[in-house]
């Protein structure tokens, strides 16, 4: 009993039962002009329930019709905050504008089935309702009291039993009639299949921009963290005021970059634009091998071709690569010799870090840290490669990046 009840106490059950009310008012002003409601006969209600249907057909064709109705249906067939039950997610409609003749198809039979829909859920309304107003006649000793059909001319306190049976069957079909349409909703007006990929595409790009949001903090953040710790490391081992005030400038300086970093990526994430050329680019690898330098690495850097003929993009991302790889060797290695070689031609950009693996280094070594894959995945995004691996006693990255 208590399940029977159920749609009595949540309010979907009768927001989709005004939107089913609400379907019928175009047959009803219809009827009004042609064939009149005093009184209409069987056939007048079949001819009722036709002559509306080529003018809804007719607004089908408009494109925001469409989205009109799928707003509505969004927010009168399916349970939300109004209700006192939650929805299971998105119900599958759209709010979009017909982009094609199928999305007019198929609002179209969307609205000729919520008019024939609508106007027997009207009528059966109209009917039930009367006969509860019978039945409290009758128990008061006036059947006359309503015109319902459902109902003889007898009188008597019995019939008061039955009052309340009118109501609760009439909420039971308004609630069966409300699910029906609330089922059919996502198949008449959910997304075409270019919607769908659209929306797939969109999820796609806000997916791959974390991505790189996340790289980008992973290799700023991670960097000046790891040259912090370095330096500090090797202030507190050396006990020299001068190295200490040395040490203490560059981990200024590379958490300054840092936050600058940070601020901009927090700049995309509030989609307010970064000031332009605040990401650092080939151009600025100097001061990432002064960094490294000044952690106790020595540093043997080699460029060759005309860096800033290099485009923005390949530019950016390469700094980014030489950033996580300078990282990587003061986070396992140490302050080791380094050799770094960047070359450019008129096709390729060719950068490569070399440093020798300590047999600790070299047997905890596996090539698969989230920064090393990072460095792949910059370069597979960019139409290059990238290799990272051991090369005898050292360990290489080396990365092949198109230019054009």
């Amino acid at each position: 009993m208590p399940g029977l009840l159920l749609p009595l106490t949540c309010a979907v059950t009768y927001t989709r039962w005004l939107h089913l009310l609400v379907g019928s008012i175009v047959p009803f002003v219809c009827a009004m002009i042609y064939p009149g409601l005093v009184r209409p006969s069987p056939s007048d209600w079949a001819l009722i329930a036709v002559l509306p249907v080529p003018l809804v057909l007719a607004a089908a064709m408009v494109p925001v019709t469409r989205r009109a109705e799928g707003l509505q249906a969004r927010m009168m067939l399916f349970p939300g905050p109004h209700a006192r039950v939650r929805g299971d997610g998105d119900p599958g409609v759209s709010a979009a504008p017909s982009a094609s003749w199928s999305d007019r198809a198929r609002t179209g039979v969307w609205l000729v089935l919520r008019l024939e829909a609508g106007l027997a859920v009207a009528l059966v309304t109209g009917q039930l309702m009367a006969l509860t107003l019978s039945l409290v006649g009758a128990a008061a000793g006036d059947p006359e009291v309503s015109d319902s059909a459902l109902l003889g001319s007898g009188t008597g306190w019995a019939y008061a039993l039955l009052v309340p049976v009118p109501p609760l069957v009439l909420v039971a079909l308004a609630a069966g009639a409300g699910a029906l349409m609330a089922a059919a909703a996502p198949r008449l007006l959910g997304p075409s299949a270019r919607e769908r990929l659209a929306e797939l595409e969109e999820r796609t790009e806000r997916l791959l921009e974390r991505n790189r949001i996340a790289r980008e903090l992973h290799d700023s953040l991670g960097h000046a963290l790891t040259l912090a710790v370095v330096q500090a490391g090797a202030a507190r081992a050396a006990r020299d005021p001068e190295f200490t005030d040395r040490a203490l400038e560059t981990i200024e300086e590379s958490g300054r970059a840092a936050l600058e970093d940070l601020e901009r990526v927090l700049m995309v994430l509030r989609e307010t634009a970064p000031p332009p050329g605040a990401r650092p680019a080939l151009g600025d690898a100097d001061r990432l091998l002064e960094s490294a330098r000044s952690s106790g690495a020595r540093i043997d850097a080699e460029v060759t071709g005309p860096l800033e003929r290099v485009p923005g993009p390949v530019s950016r991302e390469g700094y980014r690569i030489l950033q996580e790889a300078l990282t990587n060797v003061l986070r396992h290695a140490g302050p080791v010799p380094v050799r770094v070689r960047i070359a450019v031609d008129e096709a390729r950009l060719r950068l490569e870090v070399r440093n020798p693996l300590s047999a600790e280094a070299a047997a905890a070594v596996t090539g698969r840290g989230s920064g090393l894959r990072g460095i792949r995945e910059r370069a597979a995004l960019l139409g290059g490669e990238a290799r990272t691996e051991r090369d005898g006693g050292q360990w290489l990255v080396h990365v092949d990046l198109p230019v054009r």
